[in-house]
């Protein structure tokens, strides 16, 4: 099989499951705390994905925000913030969105091919539009995203992205934040879609690290053999 980034998937839900409201109102799930622990695991990866109803509905900055961690990458020899990475069909994007406008890095735009040429005129000059065939598989986009450089792969949701990753056995490892609040309502954006994951009752994902931070609770699951696992577990 070829080679593919090894793919932390962070994201947060309420008690009861949903990742948005069903107003247009965004719903806040994290804290000041837990930013600030995105912002670090976002330093140590090569590159940033959301989906483009992400980059519609939150405009994202999606960049290291801490400057001594930008300083670090610099010294590394990577630039301040990893590339940042969008998925789209419809090639619905707005090129002065924060995604492509704030941070100096490389911007991919994977787009299904029948759009490709939409996107290209739409983006010229903000980003780079890889055609990615239609249906978007989204295994060859992370085998192409290795074979560009990225070896650390975080990705940010949406819902629909993080299904895609997750039932496709793409995902090695799940950073999942839980808010102390309830939605209650079954219009609104549940943390993923339905389908056919492959942890299941007979094969459970294993549980690396719950800890509280502030008032949310992270919860680290191993998704992949190729997750690291704690010393102590090991044994």
């Amino acid at each position: 099989m070829p080679d593919r980034p090894y793919t932390v998937l962070s994201c947060a839900m309420s008690i009861d499951g949903y990742c948005d409201s069903a107003s247009d109102e965004r719903l806040v799930l994290s804290n000041a705390e837990d930013l600030d622990r995105v912002d670090a695991v976002r330093a140590g990866c090569d590159a940033i994905l959301v989906g483009a109803g992400t980059v519609r509905n939150d405009n994202p900055r999606l960049v290291v925000r801490d400057s001594a961690r930008a300083a670090q990458r610099v010294a590394r020899g990577q630039p301040p913030t990893p590339m940042k990475v969008t998925v789209t069909e419809r090639a619905k994007l707005d090129p002065e969105a924060q995604f492509f406008t704030v941070g100096d890095t490389v911007k991919l735009v994977y787009c299904a091919g029948d759009t490709v040429d939409t996107a290209r005129d739409l983006l010229d000059g903000v980003a780079t539009v890889v055609d990615a065939g239609r249906p978007v598989r989204m295994r060859w986009l992370c085998e192409d995203l290795h074979a560009r450089g990225v070896r650390r792969l975080m990705v940010e949701g949406g819902g629909t992205v993080l299904t895609q990753f997750l039932t496709e056995d793409l995902a090695d490892e799940l950073q999942l934040v839980v808010a102390p609040l309830f939605v209650g309502d079954s219009r609104a954006r549940r943390l993923v879609d339905d389908g056919r994951f492959p942890w299941r009752p007979d094969s459970r994902a294993r549980l690396l690290e719950t800890r509280p931070i502030g008032d949310v609770v992270l919860l680290r699951y191993a998704l992949s053999s190729r997750c690291p696992v704690p010393a102590e577990d090991a044994r």
